[in-house]
C-alpha cells in the first residue's frame, strides 16, 4: 500500500488550471477554424415545404396586402403569375392597349375609398369599358407609368359579374394615409 502525500501552493493550482482553460480554448478554436474555412465539402440543405403556387390568386382579404409587396419588391415577384378580378379603370394619359385592373379600397369608417390595383396590358383592352368586372390571369413584368411599377402582362381575360365583395381594406398594419379625402 502507497500513500501520496503531494503538497501544492495555490499558485501553481491557479497557473495549472489557467493553463488547462487555454489548452482547451485553443482545441476549440482551431477546431472551428478548420471547420469554417478548411472544410469545405459540407453544405447545409435546406427542405423548404412551403410551395409557391403555379398561379397566385388574389382574393379581397389578401389584395392590398398583396398590392404592396409586388409594388415594394418588384424584381422578387417579376414572373409570378397571378389571377384576380376587379373592374376596368383608365386614365388620360395610359396606352390604348393598357388599363388598371382596380378594386376600391375603405380608406375609413365612413367608407370613403381609393382606387388601387395594378397597371395590365393586353391586347384586348379596348374590347372592356371602364366599369367593366372581368377576371384576368398574367404574369407580372416591369413596366413604366410615371416610374418604374409592375405591369401584369395578360394571358386570359373573361368579364364576370359584379362580385358581392366589392371593397378591398388597407394592408396589414402597415398600411399609413399619405392624404386625407374629402
Amino acid at each position: 500500500m502507497f500513500i501520496f502525500n503531494i503538497k501544492m501552493n495555490r499558485n501553481i493550482l491557479f497557473k495549472l488550471i489557467i493553463g488547462i482553460l487555454i489548452i482547451l480554448s485553443l482545441i476549440v478554436l482551431c477546431a472551428s477554424i478548420y471547420k469554417i474555412f478548411i472544410n469545405t465539402n459540407s453544405t447545409i440543405t435546406v427542405n423548404d415545404s412551403i410551395k409557391i403556387p403555379e398561379i397566385a390568386n388574389i382574393t379581397p382579404q389578401n389584395y392590398t396586402n398583396i398590392l404592396n409587396l409586388v409594388y415594394n419588391n418588384l424584381d422578387t415577384y417579376i414572373g409570378q403569375k397571378i389571377s384576380f378580378c376587379g373592374y376596368v379603370y383608365r386614365v388620360y394619359d395610359l396606352e390604348n392597349n393598357q388599363f388598371v385592373l382596380a378594386r376600391d379600397m375603405v380608406v375609413n369608417s365612413n367608407t370613403q375609398t381609393l382606387v388601387v390595383g395594378f397597371l395590365c396590358k393586353c391586347d384586348k383592352a379596348n374590347e372592356f369599358e371602364n366599369g367593366t368586372w372581368v377576371e384576368i390571369s398574367g404574369k407580372i413584368t416591369k413596366g413604366d407609368y410615371h416610374g418604374e411599377i409592375p405591369l401584369i402582362d395578360i394571358d386570359s381575360i373573361k368579364p364576370v359579374n359584379k362580385p358581392d365583395d366589392v371593397f378591398v381594406y388597407p394592408p396589414d398594419s402597415s398600411y399609413i394615409p399619405t392624404s386625407f379625402l374629402f
